[in-house]
């Protein structure tokens, strides 16, 4: 069974597009949020799974579920957290895993392809008529609800947001590790050749040895869905990579070092001219003030800043 979470509101545990699999022997993959109400819906997948069978039992192959997170409500999930989230439940069949692996395919080349979940099929493929676009809803996502057994799910596969890592030495390496398991596609990109840390990065999605940080602005766009972090070998790197992307719009923008050598280079830039109001929006000391030292120190929180940042105007 096929649980996805079809749109969410409030406090709610489990997010749009989280997903879990529920296989009859018990094994779970994924999650829709946890808790009690996690429990219930896995033992209903197991119940029709174990049974007679949907066609035997006039239970449909695919479903809504409403689950309500607080007491005495209309469809109580179990659980007091407060906010809503609407459930599919569809049954999953060999017929289905030419989808799967069209999955699998779009993720492992970034191709960007949508997952469309109906009463009728699980499909994975390009959107028709264009992008997806949910109204209100979180972009990449659209759901239309007909009735609790008709409705149409999409979902754009692969990562929403692009990490953009300019060096990539040790901190590099741990931040690419720990944002590996985060909705993000890694970008790494170094002037350096046979860097032993790039040959053990197997986090990343995407790394690239340039001849010069001269030419980075070509290779990071302007996006609400960047997010910039530049740890190069030292000041003069960091200065090149700033001159040439401070003009780029992105989320989030931050770069690596002591308060005293930012202070200097952020000096030094003003006097060159560039933007104090761009300039004044770089994030540096980059990360949570947490005192951190070693590189997977670091990562943690320059990851916490990022998903910080990230999740600012996301509902509670």
């Amino acid at each position: 069974m096929l649980l996805v979470v079809a749109e969410s509101s409030g406090s709610s545990p489990g997010r749009q597009g989280y997903k879990m699999a529920v296989a009859a022997d018990g094994t779970l993959v994924g999650s829709i949020g946890g808790g009690v109400m996690e429990v219930n819906l896995v033992d209903q997948s197991r119940t029709i799974l174990l049974g007679p069978g949907a066609v035997a039992t006039g239970q449909p192959a695919s479903f809504l579920k409403p689950q309500d997170h607080r007491k005495n409500a209309p469809n109580p999930s179990g659980m007091i957290c407060s906010g809503r989230q609407t459930v599919i439940f569809r049954l999953l069949t060999p017929s289905g895993l030419d989808a799967a692996h069209r999955a699998v395919g779009s993720l492992l080349n970034n191709e960007r392809l949508f997952l469309t979940v109906t009463p009728e099929a699980v499909s994975v493929g390009p959107p028709e008529g264009g992008t997806a676009s949910g109204g209100t809803q979180a972009a990449h996502f659209e759901f239309t609800k007909i009735s609790d057994a008709d409705f149409i799910y999409r979902e754009r596969l692969g990562p929403r947001n692009d990490l953009y890592i300019v060096g990539g030495g040790h901190c590099a390496l741990a931040l690419s590790e720990l944002m590996s398991k985060m909705d993000f596609r890694i970008h790494i990109f170094d002037d350096r050749a046979d860097l032993s840390t790039i040959e053990k990065n197997d986090f990343a999605d995407e790394i690239s040895v340039i001849d010069s940080y001269d030419v980075i602005a070509d290779r990071i766009p302007s996006s609400p869905n960047a997010y910039v972090v530049v740890m190069t070998l030292g000041y003069q790197g960091d200065a090149v990579v700033i001159r040439n992307l401070i003009n780029k719009n992105s989320k989030y923008f931050g770069v690596l070092g002591s308060k005293a050598k930012m202070s200097t280079l952020m000096k030094e830039l003003k006097a060159e001219g560039l933007s104090a109001d761009r300039l004044d929006r770089i994030r540096t000391p980059i990360g949570l003030a947490i005192n951190s030292h070693t590189p997977e120190e670091i990562a943690v929180s320059i990851a916490a800043e990022i998903i910080q940042i990230k999740n600012a105007t996301s509902e509670t």
